[in-house]
């Protein structure tokens, strides 16, 4: 599955950059470069929205019809 996030990305004042995603609070990153905090935050954001499609799972009925949608 392909989806597009929003990277705001600023200097940090200790150095490098640091990134975060509107669309998913708590998504942030940092590195040395722009494509360094964009890794990052690619990766934050992955863990986050793993983290809540596991918790939404949880508890479902074994004979739950679990499909899936596209979204464009």
């Amino acid at each position: 599955m392909k989806a597009e996030f929003t990277a705001l990305i600023e200097k940090a004042p200790e150095g490098g950059y640091w990134a975060i995603c509107p669309e998913v609070p708590g998504a942030n990153g940092q590195g040395e470069t722009i494509e360094e905090a964009k890794e990052s935050l690619k990766e934050a954001i992955e863990m986050i929205l793993e983290d809540r499609r596991e918790d939404a799972m949880r508890g479902l009925p074994e004979d739950v019809i679990r499909d899936k949608v596209e979204v464009a």
